[in-house]
């Protein structure tokens, strides 16, 4: 594939992709354990069943978070601004200084403060995608975090806040890609976990579930996420794939397993010199 970035050029294959994914999945230092993470999926649905909008599991999908975990910068970074966000469309956001801020800290945790976001980034300048971590870091910022419209003409969604907060459109939810914002809201009892359609083939984590759900009345066919990852390694792929193959599937493989992400352009508005800003990312769960 070959891909333009201020005026260079780099190809970047396939297999160059799926291998830097190996590499990120095995700098995931801040992945949970099985001792740290345990889940509860219960009942398999097959595909024809989505829609049908049953709870057919009495119990949370999260049986047990270990929130030291959560202490960690970067798991502490996310989760300072997953309730930042007016999760209905249609609604302009408004961010305090204080909230801007925090978009900041999280990007500097995630790439300038990790291994997996610093092998991104020395991946993608190696390409000369970006000539410094600054330049890197602030298209991050614009393409995840800039505003724009989904209904009404309003500043209402970002790529962050459609993949890792969710949002309600059309009487549905849309978007909401997370583990860490999954769990968040189960445990506040504002999200009730119904089922699950798709299991990855992962002993350990990082997995990969496809889920039906209710978030207070609203419901998900299938959200899919990356089960107990780092919020660097969920930004890192979602990056990776999102730059190398925007609107297209993106072939990754961790542990020798495949999985493909697909991705989104946002078309309708753009930053810098005609970027597009990420509409979707999730893991494609067949």
């Amino acid at each position: 594939m070959k891909l333009e970035e201020n005026g260079r050029l780099a190809s970047i294959s396939d297999s160059e992709i799926a291998a830097l994914s190996e590499v990120l999945f095995t700098l995931d230092s801040n992945k949970a354990t099985k001792s740290q993470l345990i889940i509860n999926p219960q009942v398999l649905l097959p595909d024809s069943q989505t829609s049908d909008q049953i709870d057919l599991s009495p119990e949370r999908l999260y049986k047990f978070v270990d929130e030291n975990l959560l202490s960690k910068p970067t798991y502490a970074a996310l989760l300072s601004l997953l309730d930042n966000y007016n999760r209905v469309t249609g609604v302009a956001e408004n961010f305090s200084p204080g909230q801007l801020a925090e978009q900041e800290a999280f990007l500097t945790e995630t790439i300038s403060n990790t291994a997996v976001g610093q092998e991104l980034y020395t991946f993608l300048h190696g390409k000369r995608l970006y000539n410094s971590e600054e330049e890197f870091k602030f298209d991050l910022k614009m393409m995840w975090f800039g505003l724009y419209s989904r209904l009404n003409n309003k500043l209402d969604s970002s790529g962050f806040e459609h993949i890792f907060a969710g949002e309600i459109k059309g009487g549905k939810v849309s978007g909401f890609h997370n583990w860490l914002q999954f769990y968040t809201l189960e445990k506040k009892g504002q999200l009730n976990y119904y089922s699950h359609s798709f299991n990855g083939p992962w002993e350990s984590f990082p997995d990969v579930l496809g889920m039906q759900f209710e978030w207070e009345d609203f419901y998900k066919q299938v959200g899919s996420a990356i089960i107990g990852c780092s919020p660097e390694f969920d930004l890192a792929v979602y990056s990776l794939c999102y730059i190398t193959r925007p609107g297209k599937q993106c072939k990754l493989s961790l542990g020798g397993k495949r999985l493909i992400i697909q991705t989104y352009t946002w078309d309708k508005s753009t930053y810098g010199d005609g970027k597009k800003y990420i509409g979707s990312a999730y893991p494609a769960t067949p």
